[in-house]
């Protein structure tokens, strides 16, 4: 029988989506490969972070989730047997500068993946930020999902207004503030159109009707399923291409078509004409709403692509082989 392996993960939030997507789903196949784990939430406070990090000496490996180290802790846990670092966000740019790396988060950023053994990242422009800080190895495992949490959409209605949805937070609502006229224009030129806002904040256009829905973990398959169009606008900067998709994979994953800024990952998640469009300016952000809105049939053929295409590459159960065997492999 091959020896058991004890993995020491650390994160800042274990209830967050990052950790709920990328870490927790995967610690049960772990364990089934002779890999137990321990989940700690780090401390704000010094001096407890410290002796938090001193323990990893007595683990195989830590896996390190998002977070990027300070000077000290790195010399804390600089003793570690193995690390592994996973992230899945631009942790080197504040979201109010997304033009270039803030100087403390790009240091902190280069000096944990410097130090780790092996980085994976949610995105191939997120491990290229890694390589270039110099990471040792760098592995692209996106964010997944659990496929059955979302029951498809069945009936995709008739032609006519167009139910739109974007799901998402308080924080990341403010990415839509530069498709206002955009969203707006969609609003004046398909009548009856609704937009359909899934967060922990409210939205309010002129000329759009608005449906603020509060998020909740249980509702979002629902509640996307009962919408026609998935949206994710996002502006490009060096930031926003280091987003991860996940809104989009959401919406496949209820069996929505996609219109999608061509941004970072969001241009590989959507195959234009196969499981949604982009739109990069109003005009046509209004002619692709405009075109799924009259087209029942081009919604339910984009809609059910999209649902085959996360069943096969991103629900959790195909995922977790690769993303194991990455940590099994790094903690020989």
């Amino acid at each position: 029988m091959a020896e058991t392996k004890r993995l020491l993960v650390l994160t800042r939030d274990r209830a967050g989506a990052a950790f709920r997507q990328r870490i927790e789903p995967y610690l049960e196949p772990l364990a089934a490969r002779g890999i137990q784990t321990e989940v700690v939430k780090i401390a704000n406070c010094l001096w407890t972070r410290r002796g938090q990090l001193l323990r990893a000496g007595r683990f195989d490996g830590v896996l390190l989730h998002r977070k990027t180290l300070s000077w000290l802790d790195a010399r804390t846990l600089g003793h570690t047997r193995r690390l592994i670092y996973d992230f899945d966000d631009a942790v080197m740019f504040q979201a109010r500068a997304p033009e270039r790396p803030h100087g403390g988060r790009q240091r902190r950023f280069t000096r944990t993946v410097r130090l780790a053994d092996l980085v994976i990242a949610g995105s191939p422009i997120l491990a290229a930020h890694a390589d270039m800080a110099g990471a040792w190895e760098s592995e692209v495992v996106p964010t997944g999902l659990d496929a059955q949490r979302f029951a498809p959409r069945q009936d995709y209605g008739k032609a006519g207004a167009a139910r739109l949805v974007w799901i998402g937070s308080a924080s990341t609502l403010k990415q839509l503030e530069p498709f206002r006229p955009a969203l707006e224009a969609v609003g004046r030129a398909v009548p009856g159109a609704a937009l359909r806002v899934i967060a922990d904040a409210d939205l309010y256009l002129d000329g759009l009707r608005v449906e603020n829905v509060p998020w909740s973990y249980e509702a979002e398959g629902r509640l996307l399923a009962e919408c026609d169009i998935g949206i994710a606008p996002l502006p490009d900067t060096p930031y926003t291409r280091g987003k991860c998709g996940f809104k989009v994979l959401q919406y496949m994953a209820a069996g929505l078509p996609v219109v999608t800024s061509p941004v970072g990952v969001n241009a590989d998640y959507v195959r234009p004409e196969k499981t949604g469009l982009y739109a990069a300016t109003a005009e046509e952000w209004v002619a692709a709403v405009k075109r799924l809105a009259a087209d029942p049939a081009l919604r339910e053929r984009m809609g059910r692509a999209a649902r085959a295409r996360i069943v096969q590459e991103f629900d959790f159960a195909v995922l977790a082989p690769e993303v194991c065997g990455l940590i099994e492999r790094a903690l020989i």
